[in-house]
């Protein structure tokens, strides 16, 4: 398509024959004296024509509850889109009207924002969401024969004594939890300074990387996931044994310490893996789910 809107012998009301191209895509002001024809050119011609093609292109039943439209006095007009048009007599009385909400797209823009819209993160670029399937692969390309170490973070940088935890994962079946860095066994937890932050992380299995252990880790994964609503980290605890490098851009890495600061020993590496939007290079970043309350601006969550 075009990128100016072109209209040739525009008639309508009080213009006469004018012609003119108008650039898409942009915002543009039509100006001039009280009755010189910015409405005739706005509403009563492009807007017009734009709103007849668009009734024409549905099917002849829905056509019949929308009733005939009369044909701009133009000879023509090139690279139109469907019109959308507000003018200073369609009056609101909720100063929180938007040109969404008069003209009544607002539910279908929140529908089609949710089903079939793109989050970015803070550069800009697009992110995505992994699946179990997409994380188990992720996991798996890891080094070959290293020993891996997974993970589900259960408290991240909060204050407490997270006393209940011990319990609470034992009673399903768990034996041991990383606190700050460092693997206890549960009956063994730590007690916790409550006026400091602390990162909890409880160990799914421990595991060595290769073909045969392929449906366990698939297992352990989605055992994870489950625990930590859709969050991973898995230690690769012979990540400089050869040299073992970062098997792709969706997962962050960090050689040097834990995503809560707290060290690995060395020669460990881990990497975090999440079925939520998130952006390895901004790994405090996470998009939220896209459901039609993200696009509200009534709602909280949007």
């Amino acid at each position: 398509m075009s990128g100016t809107i072109k209209i040739t012998g525009a008639k309508e009301h009080n213009l006469k024959d004018v012609s003119l191209e108008i650039p898409r895509d942009k915002l543009v002001v039509i100006t001039g004296l009280s009755g010189s024809g910015k409405s005739s050119l706005a509403f009563d011609t492009i807007y017009a024509e734009g709103q007849r093609r668009y009734v024409e292109s549905l099917s002849s039943y829905a056509r019949q509850f929308l009733g005939l439209m009369e044909k701009p006095n133009v000879e023509q007009i090139e690279g139109l889109s469907p019109a959308i048009s507000i003018d200073q007599k369609s009056t609101s009385r909720n100063p929180r009207s938007t040109v969404a909400t008069v003209t009544e797209i607002y539910d279908y823009l929140r529908l089609l924002y949710a089903r079939v819209g793109i989050p970015h993160g803070p550069d800009g670029q697009p992110i995505s969401a992994m699946t179990t399937e997409e994380i188990a692969d992720g996991v798996q390309a890891l080094p070959q024969d290293h020993r891996l170490i997974i993970l589900a973070p259960v408290v991240v940088d909060k204050k407490g004594e997270h006393a209940h935890i011990p319990e609470l994962y034992q009673r399903q079946g768990y034996a041991r939890a990383r606190v700050d860095g460092v693997i206890y066994a549960l009956d063994e937890f730590p007690t916790l300074d409550k006026n400091y932050k602390h990162n909890i992380e409880i160990v799914v299995d421990r595991v060595v990387n290769n073909s045969p252990q392929a449906s366990r880790i698939f297992q352990s994964v989605e055992a994870g996931l489950n625990i930590a609503e859709g969050h991973i980290l898995v230690v690769d605890v012979d990540a400089t044994k050869d040299g073992g490098e970062q098997p792709n851009d969706r997962i962050h890495s960090d050689p040097g310490a834990s995503r809560g600061g707290a060290p690995l020993s060395k020669g460990e590496a881990i990497f975090k893996f999440s079925q939520k939007y998130y952006n390895p290079e901004y790994p405090d970043f996470q998009a939220p789910d896209m459901e039609p309350r993200t696009f509200s601006f009534n709602s909280p969550h949007g």
